[in-house]
């Protein structure tokens, strides 16, 4: 029987020695994995869990340029954000989309109405006006504008432009790694490292295969902790010592259904001050988040938080029914690094930014990298190609763009293909957006794999679970091509059913039961029970 992608490459980082070796699959080693084989560099990457399994899958799905550091007085980092948000706009048009926000003052907060507006004027400016012209309203205009909003203690708000994305956080870091595997990076998630040290040149990783229960050494040149809020024990494993450390702030997520029909982000500050978001996702509303510094990046959402986002919700919306924890479909919890330099430190959502620092030991030839966020991930590629670069290790195809979306002439190519076949007929009618846009700006190039399945069988672009959004050819297309070790891996990261379906619609849906057959063969009622379990 043939090796599965994941196991082939596992054998693969058993035998072969790599230029650079990336510990961690989140937003950072992704980016920083597509970008060395991009530029033809041998590298390989391993995670413990599953790709984008930790910060990178609990995010806003914004990419912002950071207007709340304005307050801050952190110019620079705004404008590197804004180019930075900008540059991801033009790479990937159908995913990185622009959208409204529509933000509501409230009388006695610590800033005028106008004075926020001239920030969001100053914040378009900075974006270089590729965005809409932000607009002031009155809290007359902004009830107008959108009626769920409580505007009775509202001094009056504004409407500006930024980014998010269509799809969630973890598909667009997976999208990162299938680049770097069509690159030939050999990368493998549920890897982990037990830590590592050198030997003469080399860098030697000792590694376990979680899943298989097997212990190996990797070599590389070089080594690249991207471990994101777990860089530091990674570090203390390998005997690196850093000049900068996280700090952890917790935030928490709720997604209900749809709270409004307008498409806009509905932007408050919430009672400690923080902003609070509702981001439109689909079929579902996404509100949140929280600020709480912690001392460990293992978080949940607690009963505290729950009630934290549910009350302001309801304080600042006009609900009938209000919100109540019987709404709640479901969550998301997670940490943000911060990257603090020396001891100490209180993790304050204004002091700390979520700026990155990549700490280079260069007679070791190791990377530590700091901090982060989606927005600014393609410089983070950049930068680790050229400090990898000055390690020596150099690149064979330096000016390649290793990043974004198929260009204009393979997208309308695809497209004719679609409407010639009449491929959206199948779109279910529940769907937010036509089967062709959603094949494309999921899987790119790929895209033209499924329709080639399609016509083979048009069974293909069948839902297999109501309301879900994913057809079967995808779900076969993911069993090839995405290193699906447990079905959470595909419920919640390479797609968002577990986001935005009810887990009493799906748990006993007879699709689901498929969906596992085309994932795992023989393994498919093992791994269902295995799910079905964890999530009781």
């Amino acid at each position: 029987m043939a090796l599965s992608l994941r196991d082939s490459n596992v054998e693969k980082l058993r035998e072969h020695e790599y230029d650079v070796l990336i510990v961690g699959g989140g937003i950072n080693g992704a980016v920083a994995a597509a970008a060395l084989a991009g530029s033809g560099v041998r590298v390989a990457l391993i995670e413990r869990g599953d790709f984008a399994g930790g910060v990178s899958s609990n995010s806003s799905n914004l990419a912002w340029g950071g207007i709340k550091y304005l307050e801050s007085h952190e110019y620079l980092l705004v404008s590197k954000l804004c180019k930075s948000r900008n540059r991801l706009m033009r790479a990937y048009p159908s995913t990185v989309k622009e959208i409204r926000f529509l933000t509501t003052i409230s009388r006695g907060f610590r800033f005028p109405p106008l004075f926020v507006f001239l920030g969001s004027i100053l914040y378009w400016i900075m974006g270089r006006f590729v965005t809409a012209a932000p607009h002031y309203l009155s809290a007359g205009a902004l009830g107008r504008r959108e009626p769920v909003i409580n505007t009775r203690t509202a001094a009056g708000g504004l409407e500006y432009s930024d980014c998010y994305l269509y799809d969630n956080d973890a598909r667009f870091v997976f999208n990162f790694i299938r680049k770097s595997l069509n690159y030939g990076c050999i990368a493998a998630n549920y890897v982990e490292s037990l830590g590592a040290h050198r030997e003469g040149e080399h860098w030697v990783t000792s590694a376990r295969d979680v899943a298989g229960d097997n212990r190996f050494n990797i070599r590389s040149r070089v080594l690249i902790n991207a471990c994101g809020p777990y860089v530091d024990a990674q570090n203390a494993r390998c005997g690196e010592t850093t000049q900068y450390r996280h700090l952890f702030s917790k935030g928490i997520h709720l997604v209900v259904d749809r709270i409004t029909d307008n498409k806009r982000v509905l932007t408050f500050f919430a009672s400690d001050g923080r902003l609070f978001f509702l981001i439109p996702m689909g079929s579902r509303t996404c509100i949140g988040t929280t600020d709480t510094q912690v001392d460990s990046p293992e978080v949940a959402v607690t009963d505290e938080d729950r009630d934290f986002v549910l009350a302001n919700a309801n304080a600042l919306l006009d609900l009938d029914p209000p919100l109540t924890r019987a709404s709640i479909i479901a969550e998301r919890a997670g940490v943000r690094p911060l990257a603090m330099k020396g001891q100490g430190g209180v993790a304050d959502w204004v002091a700390l930014s979520r700026k990155h620092v990549i700490e280079v030991d260069e007679a070791g030839r190791h990377l530590s990298i700091f901090g982060g966020k989606l927005t600014d991930c393609l410089n983070v590629g950049d930068e680790v190609v050229a400090h990898v670069r000055r390690l020596g290790i150099e690149p064979p195809a330096p000016n390649h763009r290793w990043y974004g979306e198929p260009g204009p002439d393979l997208r309308a190519e695809f497209m004719l293909q679609a409407r010639l076949m009449d491929l959206d007929a199948h779109t279910a009618p529940s769907s937010s957006e036509p089967l062709s846009q959603r094949f494309w700006r999921r899987y790119g190039e790929s895209a033209f794999g499924l329709l080639e399945r399609i016509r083979e069988d048009e069974r293909g672009a069948q839902l297999l679970i109501e309301n879900a959004e994913y057809t079967r050819c995808e779900i076969e297309l993911a069993a090839r091509r995405e290193m699906i070790v447990k079905l959470e891996d595909f419920m919640r990261r390479r797609s968002k059913i577990e986001l935005v379906v009810r887990r009493s619609q799906y748990r006993h849906a007879p699709g689901l039961r498929e969906a596992c057959a085309i994932l795992f063969g023989d393994q498919a009622e093992a791994r269902l029970r295995e799910y079905l379990d964890s999530s009781d």
